[in-house]
């Protein structure tokens, strides 16, 4: 028979299992996207997803970090051709990041670029195979200085960057390793980096809604709804096409602010996600985007018809979603993740 304090263990023990159990299926009912943004400082207002082993698998590319430079090159200017690679904050530091960092666009799993008022921020995770010994004594050897602890700050500097090699980003001027989660960290400002580092995971909720409406892109471009209407906004075209917008804009409906933006690259094409304040106005929006998306693009130049067809155009609960489908040799990403974009207008 089982006494008081056996009774006491064993429920303590099944808790801790329910927990356990709770806990792994949250994480195995999200993708690595999601994972990814849950890793990011709280509160960004911009996010830039690549997934570099999804790229690489859509490519045909069989890359490693001892692939030669040639090979990660031609890798990088097909995924540039396949409008896949545009989201990255390290394309013009590649060839040096692979030549002597020990990581690069070629052997990480994935990337995510977070930004906000604070500060920016490059999280990388890293394949299974990584030696975070071997990187961290590569690091020393470039002239970063060790962390007490090692979980701590790697601290260069914008000197230290450009005597290791040219165009390489400012993000990599400090840089924290997390060898039990795979990850690599840096930003350009080392206090940052180390308040990131305990900062993690909350974002707005309309930014967690179109993150998780983009299912598992190859790369996206996410904005939360204030830096959507800054960054799309038709008051970056001439006077012109500002006109212009504005008389399309009344023609095609009502059109609401977005509370979130997300623009992804996706196996079959690419897809946007607008969030907003209520179902109504979602539902009002998908009239009234989709029009504008089939019309002029003003501050872009020709028809969004030139671009891409859109596909199907459905509003569920807060959020709008669009399937469009570019035309060959357009690169839509690239192209309408920054403004002027008129039917992401707020």
């Amino acid at each position: 028979m089982l006494n008081r304090w056996s009774v006491v263990v064993v429920a303590v023990t099944l808790v801790g299992l329910l927990a356990g159990g709770v806990l792994w299926w949250k994480i195995a009912d999200t993708t690595e996207f999601e994972q990814a943004v849950g890793l990011a400082p709280s509160g960004a207002d911009r996010l830039a997803w690549t997934d570099w082993r999804a790229v690489r698998s859509e490519l045909d590319a069989d890359l490693s970090a001892s692939s030669s430079s040639d090979q990660v090159d031609e890798f990088l200017a097909e995924g540039f051709d396949a409008d896949l690679t545009s989201t990255s904050a390290l394309l013009a530091s590649a060839p040096v990041l692979h030549e002597r960092f020990g990581f690069s666009p070629a052997s990480v799993e994935w990337e995510l670029f977070s930004q906000s008022p604070e500060g920016a921020l490059v999280t990388l995770r890293l394949p299974e195979s990584a030696d975070f010994d071997e990187l961290a004594d590569g690091l020393e050897e470039l002239g970063y200085t060790r962390p007490d602890d090692e979980d701590g700050v790697w601290r260069g500097g914008s000197d230290l960057l450009a005597g290791i090699g040219p165009d390489l980003t400012p993000e990599l001027q400090h840089i924290a390793l997390d060898p039990d989660e795979r990850l690599v960290r840096t930003s350009d400002t080392a206090d940052y980096l180390a308040t990131a580092l305990e900062d993690t995971g909350e974002q707005d909720e309309a930014v967690d809604q179109v993150v998780e409406a983009s299912g598992e892109p190859l790369s996206a471009a996410v904005y939360a709804g204030p830096q959507a209407c800054r960054e799309l906004a038709m008051s970056s075209a001439d006077p012109a096409d500002q006109t212009l917008a504005d008389q399309l804009v009344e023609d095609a409906g009502e059109v609401n602010p977005l509370t979130a933006f997300a623009m992804s690259a996706q196996p079959g094409g690419v897809r946007v996600v607008l969030a907003f304040e209520d179902d109504d106005q979602a539902r009002t929006n998908a009239d009234s985007r989709a029009v504008l998306a089939r019309g002029p693009a003003p501050g872009q130049g020709g028809e969004f018809a030139d671009r891409f067809r859109v596909g199907q155009v459905t509003a569920q609960g807060d959020l709008v979603t669009m399937e469009l489908e570019p035309v060959e040799g357009q690169f839509v990403l690239s192209d309408l993740s920054s403004g002027p974009v008129l039917f992401a207008t707020c």
